[in-house]
């Protein structure tokens, strides 16, 4: 239960020994607190004097301070530990994410990310709380009480050794069975983030489409996956909870029918016995309170592999194997080769790559057309440098071999643009300068002249101070999109330009008034436009047909119209809206 990787994180071995001495203690306490309750209930059955059953029940009720101030202490070091730790835990998550860059959100998926970064580290400081006292607990004090035991009384120790097993056999096979549906829950978790966050990202599109309400079948359908899978979990947990506590409760019961024939029989005397029955479910509710929580600590062990498998993932290396890089007409880029393959079928939204050979060079406006899931956006995040190819990938640019396209050089090179532009919390002004944070107010007034913002900007009361909404709230899907072409015009040092179908979500006269603009900023720029649009085509001095992560065909529009091929298919397809 206890995952081996988090002795690595700082405190938890300290934290351990501070937990065995303290449960330790404790086990005493819970011990005289059986032995002075036994002892005041044996005088009192005697008749003996008063003072024979102050003195007991006095330090009966010591003992019982001491235990829950005991009980509080280590409830305050465990949630120190686990607050502090799970904010540990947290930065160095960001300090990941942050540094893998959009390679990590690409592969991983946002949904997921945001899910382990908020709610899984929640799952992580629960997880800390239950799981290192519970099992110290558990590890401790049984055996401490039952050592005891077995010197009042042989018999008695002997039964109770011989239930525990078969109570922890009963816990291991129901674990196994909770273990696995707790990992489909949160497999089903990630699943439900991911495509909810997807799905808001899309409702643009999907009403524009006129879908929105034919997508709610599948949202319901996502939606009762995890309800059904939640409910399946829970039916193990709350199982295995009755069974342990009507396990326990029978061997407590069973010790009782023992201890009391051995009183009818006077082969036991009375302290013994009573002091055995009052230790017997102190001796079971380590296990008990373990169970009652197992479900909460494998939410919590879940959540923590997860994290540690994003802190552990492995970032591209050899990123500077490139020279400084200045894209011009003479500029060319050449891949034999380039395969990508998702590590994880289920975040695929898009087709593997396998291309055999593609070269681009100069000023050219390159599109890239195929039906969804074709390859469009994994080739250009490949290209990006958002996601690393296979290490067979030959990739050469100006004659220079490089590893992979996450490259400083090269992603200095490039701006990205994508369906939703990426807009912070600040100023409207402070968001066109997102390359270029050092730009001046007229560099900036300039870069929205350019496309078109200039109308917009005069409406508003702030004009450039214009506070903007986090995610863009606020703007409008098509002012967002002049922003982020701002933000290229802006951005002159850059003389390659990636689009991921930047106007898809927008409605045909919002896309055509954006056009001008975006064909202004084409010039002395290498486009790569990934689109489903057939008017950008017409823009296009080359294309890229993929298919099931292929190049299907390539050249010039000419030529690809010229015969009957997949560009002619695929042309046909879409001008009957079946793309």
């Amino acid at each position: 239960m206890i995952d081996k990787r988090l002795f690595r994180l700082p405190g938890t071995k300290k934290l351990l020994l501070m937990l065995a001495g303290l449960t330790f203690l404790q086990a005493f306490v819970i011990l005289f607190q059986g032995k002075y309750l036994a002892e005041a209930l044996v005088n009192s059955w005697k008749m003996k004097p008063l003072q024979t059953i102050i003195l007991p029940m006095t330090l009966f009720a010591a003992a019982f301070i001491v235990r829950h101030f005991i009980n509080l202490i280590n409830t305050k070091v465990v949630e120190s530990y686990a607050s502090n730790t799970s904010e540990e835990i947290r930065s160095m998550l960001l300090d990941k994410l942050y540094n893998s860059g959009p390679q990590m959100i690409s592969e991983r998926g946002t949904g997921n990310l945001v899910t382990a970064s908020l709610d899984g580290i929640d799952l992580v400081e629960n997880y800390f709380k239950l799981i290192f006292t519970k099992m110290m607990n558990m590890s401790i004090i049984p055996p401490v009480l039952l050592i005891y035991i077995y010197f009042q009384d042989v018999a008695s120790g002997i039964t109770l050794t011989i239930i525990v097993p078969l109570v922890i056999l009963f816990m291991i096979l129901l674990g196994y069975a909770a273990q696995s549906k707790a990992d489909e829950q949160y497999a089903q978790y990630t699943v439900l983030s991911n495509h909810f966050l997807d799905a808001l990202r899309g409702l643009p599109t999907l009403k524009m489409l006129g879908l929105s309400k034919r997508y709610v079948k599948n949202i319901y359908t996502v939606s009762d996956e995890y309800r059904r899978r939640t409910m399946n979990t829970l039916r193990i947990a709350i199982l295995s909870t009755f069974a342990l506590d009507w396990l326990t409760t029978l061997g407590i019961a069973i010790l009782a029918v023992f201890l009391g024939f051995s009183l009818i029989n006077g082969t036991m005397i009375l302290f013994p016995a009573l002091v055995t029955l009052i230790l017997a479910p102190e001796y079971f509710l380590p296990l008990r309170d373990f169970s009652s929580d197992y479900h909460a600590t494998l939410d919590g062990k879940n959540a923590l592999t997860n994290i540690f498998s994003i802190l552990e993932h492995k970032d591209t290396k050899n990123t500077d194997e490139l020279e400084p890089l200045q894209w011009d007409e003479n500029s060319n880029l050449e891949v034999n080769n380039l395969q990508f393959n998702y590590d994880d079928e289920d975040k695929n939204v898009d087709a593997s790559l396998d291309v055999d050979h593609l070269k681009l060079s100069g000023y050219h406006n390159i599109g890239v057309i195929g039906k969804s899931g074709s390859g469009k956006s994994t080739l250009i995040r490949v290209i990006g440098g958002f996601l690393t190819p296979e290490e067979s990938s030959d990739i050469k640019i100006n004659g220079k071999e490089i590893p992979h396209f996450t490259q400083r050089n090269w992603q200095k090179e490039l701006t990205f643009l994508p369906q939703s532009p990426y807009l912070f919390s600040g100023t409207l002004a402070d968001n066109i300068a997102f390359y270029r944070p050092e730009a001046s107010q007229e560099e900036v007034k300039a870069a929205a002249n350019k496309a078109g913002l200039k109308d917009f900007i005069d409406t508003l009361k702030d004009g450039y101070k214009t506070m903007i909404g986090e995610g863009g709230r606020g703007i409008s899907g098509g002012q967002q999109q002049r922003i982020m072409i701002a933000r290229a015009f802006l951005a002159d040092d850059r003389h390659i330009l990636i689009f991921d179908e930047p106007t898809a979500h927008l409605d045909i006269e919002t896309e055509y008034a954006l056009k001008k603009p975006m064909e202004q900023l084409f010039k002395d720029h290498l486009v790569i436009f990934a689109t489903h649009r057939l008017h950008w085509i017409k823009e296009m001095d080359y294309v890229i047909v993929m298919d099931d992560g292929l190049i299907a065909e390539q050249g010039t529009p000419e030529e690809l119209s010229s015969h009957q091929g997949a560009y002619s298919d695929l042309i046909e397809n879409m001008r009957g809206d079946q793309l």
